[in-house]
């Protein structure tokens, strides 16, 4: 079993590595239901309990193979999934939808899957924070928020985690977000912390990628950025050659040693992913090992986008201000 970390203020703990079924709706190509059913229960088994999907995986599909997944398994797993809009009404309406999908009476933990540029943190969150007191939710959480505005939605009701992307190759949450989440309490949730698998070593040139993989439309696997990033992760490989393990083990064993409120989120569609992945949490780094991989990766080394461009306004989102009372 491997080691746990704390979820935000309370006191419920996960195990150190989360498993994301994203996966399991074919954003990544074609998908095996009962395989990822599988990893899932393995995942369990071995100590990875923090379980995360979203609605918008699959339009349920992915929250249904989940639900499936941990019906035997309940009083292990802590399921987090996301809504997709901020407004009260959709939330009502989709926290509904979630559970249906789930089979489940309630989630643990509920996100909100990118801040709404029409709704004030504090109008989505207030309707979150009566879900808890419904008992449709245990915890609250925000993905690729601003600053601000997980100040203020904290303000509003307790966050327990925040979900944004970090790893080797995107950084930038130590200059702003780290500080932040840290002097509330927030669990800091590392989505793709294998860069959608450039650490890995095993995507090189654009036709690595599956058909139908929705990474051929992200600049950082496109044409000359792809060749810069992938050129970048000669250190990586040698450190992960010199201590007989994948490259994909060091950069996870790398944000485990960046703090213990960190927790990476890993797609593991397959159980034999699984078992590869609990590789990193055997890594010894020391700091010279985390110096010299930082050297390597310093804060905003990767070339090109991290999303298609239009998607990118979506990231580090603050919210609009709530309209002052008329009088």
């Amino acid at each position: 079993m491997i080691d746990t970390r704390k979820l935000g203020q309370g006191d419920v703990r996960v195990g150190a590595i989360a498993l994301g079924a994203m996966a399991f709706a074919g954003w990544y190509g074609s998908s095996d239901d009962d395989a990822g059913v599988h990893a899932i229960q393995r995942a369990i088994d071995e100590g990875i309990t923090l379980i995360d999907t979203a609605e918008v995986y699959g339009r349920g599909k992915s929250e249904a193979l989940v639900g499936r997944a941990v019906r035997d398994r309940r009083d292990r797993a802590v399921v987090a999934t996301k809504a997709s809009m901020g407004s009260p009404a959709y939330l009502q309406e989709a926290i509904d939808r979630s559970l249906k999908h789930l089979g489940l009476d309630h989630v643990d933990l509920y996100y909100l899957h990118r801040v709404d540029a029409e709704v004030p943190i504090e109008d989505s969150v207030g309707a979150m924070a009566e879900m808890v007191r419904a008992g449709k939710v245990r915890a609250i959480g925000l993905s690729e928020a601003g600053p601000e505005t997980i100040r203020r939605a904290h303000a509003t009701h307790p966050i327990a985690a925040l979900q944004t992307e970090y790893s080797l190759l995107q950084r930038d949450p130590e200059r702003d977000l780290f500080p932040l989440t840290r002097s509330l309490g927030i669990t800091f949730v590392a989505y793709s912390p294998l860069h959608r698998g450039l650490l890995t070593g095993k995507i090189r040139t654009p036709s690595d990628l599956p058909a139908g993989d929705w990474r051929a439309q992200v600049p950082r696997f496109q044409g000359e950025h792809l060749t810069a990033n992938v050129a970048r992760l000669g250190p990586l490989e040698d450190m992960a050659a010199r201590k007989g393990v994948s490259m994909s083990s060091v950069a996870l064993a790398w944000i485990l040693r960046k703090g213990e409120d960190l927790i990476p989120l890993v797609g593991m569609g397959r159980p034999e992913n699984v078992d590869r992945n609990l590789e990193a949490t055997r890594v010894h780094l020391d700091d010279a090992d985390m110096a010299a991989l930082e050297a390597a990766f310093p804060i905003g080394c990767a070339a090109g986008l991290r999303y298609p461009e239009t998607a990118m306004a979506a990231l580090g989102r603050e919210a609009p201000p709530r309209k002052a009372a008329l009088g």
